[in-house]
């Protein structure tokens, strides 16, 4: 059977979803993360790296979601329905699988990396960690994120799903995009729009009330 090593307030959930929109058996091992955020020790017993989500299956370890859910699209979506279906709708899954994390995730993570400096540091030097984060944040990912940000929302101005019908390329999407939308708000209207879609899936409130039940 298939296990999911979950970790709380992760990507793990792309990967639960993803197992619910197969209608998979699997079992899930629930990981809490430590005071300082970081994943347990336990996890290094999976992987070396600690980190979820990851994926068992038999004797295979398998960490990484965009690997994990290609994985799962290739060895259980028998009917195909989770992967596009001609050639241009296969160039755009490959493209934004690898988007996610390749090129959007790194801005995302930054800007919240650096807005925990200042209260990360003792109280001396909180003046100056501050001036150091917010100048990063200015001068590296606010001239960066609103780029992403506009294509995103021209994008799903065109599309309703990023490579054709709905994909395992729109579940990869979905951790960034969800947490853009509880960042700017209703701003992005096609951004707002798609994670109304998305959310609105059976499979997705399944697997999001599985998670609300795991983190009690």
């Amino acid at each position: 059977m298939l296990t999911l090593h979950h970790l709380e307030q992760s990507r793990s959930f792309r990967i639960l979803w993803a197992l619910e929109e197969l209608g998979a058996e699997y079992q899930v091992k629930f990981y809490k993360r430590l005071p300082n955020f970081s994943g347990p020790p336990e996890l290094k017993k999976v992987h070396p790296l600690g980190k979820a989500p990851i994926l068992t299956d038999g004797e295979l370890n398998i960490a990484e979601s965009a690997v994990i859910l290609e994985y799962l699209q290739e060895n259980f979506d028998a009917a195909g329905q989770f992967a596009p279906q001609t050639a241009a709708e296969r160039q755009q899954y490959r493209y934004w699988m690898h988007y996610a994390e390749g090129s959007l995730m790194p801005l995302l993570v930054m800007y919240l990396v650096m807005s925990l400096v200042p209260k990360q540091v003792p109280w001396l030097v909180k003046p100056i960690a501050k001036k150091v984060s917010d100048g990063v944040q200015q001068q590296f990912v606010g001239k960066r994120l609103p780029d992403h940000i506009q294509y995103l929302e021209t994008y799903l101005g065109e599309h309703d799903y990023f490579a054709g019908q709905f994909s395992f390329a729109d579940i990869q999407m979905s951790f960034p995009l969800i947490a853009l939308k509880e960042r700017t708000g209703g701003g992005y209207p096609n951004i707002q729009a798609f994670v109304q879609r998305i959310s609105s899936r059976p499979a997705f409130q399944r697997a999001q009330q599985k998670e609300q039940a795991l983190n009690r």
